[in-house]
């Protein structure tokens, strides 16, 4: 059963990587990194891992990436399987804190230089929260930190404004602990509702190899890098059907 709390929580897996993990992931990703990728998968690039309902590609771009960044959706087979692992080796302390979790999705390159960072927003269970699989949580390493700026932060709320509907009665027969609730779609800042809610903000700044979570109904983005770059493997852990 998925219930709510595992969907709002923070947790964070110290040696997640380890320094020779880290090393052979620079390694990895600076061979694939020539100058013609940077720029494909840079300030050419047409596509993203975000989308926004009824609007456009570059409407999502530019809510969640007003500054660019660097997104490679598909990493080298190498560093896929060397995370992959890593998560396998760290089930034990995610199943603590999120016990739904089954599987670990592939894993994307994200890389923001001076001025770049993403808009706080909500990842959401599943585009149908009735469907499986679920997301439960997003999960992110930095590999490479920024000099200044950069923090990753969540933001915490009590605005009934968030919440979309109160599962009880029929909660479990769909896969959920009693009392779940939903949050609305389009929890962005594409969105006038979501833009005007109070939120309270805690950042953290991990160190390299330190796996971060947050549920996938919690708010979460990053602080503008003012010096330097940082560089990051992110994916989503996942519920499936048992």
């Amino acid at each position: 059963m998925i219930h709510i709390a595992e969907t709002v929580a923070v947790g964070s897996v110290e040696g997640f990587l380890g320094t020779e993990d880290l090393d052979r992931l620079a390694a990895m990703m600076n061979d694939f990194l020539t100058e013609e990728t940077r720029v494909r998968f840079g300030t050419q690039r047409a596509t993203s891992i975000h989308e926004i309902p009824g609007h456009s590609t570059e409407r999502a771009m530019a809510v969640y990436e007003p500054a660019g960044r660097i997104e490679v959706p598909r990493i080298p087979d190498n560093a896929e399987q060397l995370l992959q692992q890593a998560f396998d080796r760290a089930r034990t302390a995610l199943s603590r804190v999120m016990p739904s979790i089954t599987t670990c999705r592939p894993w994307t390159y994200i890389e923001y230089g001076p001025g770049q960072h993403i808009t706080g927003h909500l990842d959401g269970i599943a585009p149908d929260p009735l469907a499986w699989p679920r997301q439960i949580a997003g999960i992110s390493v930095v590999i490479h930190k920024a000099e200044t700026g950069g923090a990753f932060y969540v933001e915490s709320t009590s605005s009934d404004r968030l919440w979309n509907a109160h599962m009880d009665h029929d909660a479990q027969r769909h896969g959920y602990a009693g009392g779940m609730w939903l949050a609305h779609d389009g929890a962005d800042h594409s969105a006038d509702w979501y833009t005007a809610m109070p939120r309270t903000r805690w950042s953290v700044s991990p160190a390299p190899g330190t796996a971060l979570l947050y549920g996938s109904q919690l708010t979460h983005g990053t602080e503008p890098v003012t010096r330097g770059r940082v560089a990051k493997f992110i994916s989503w852990l996942i519920a499936e059907k048992s």
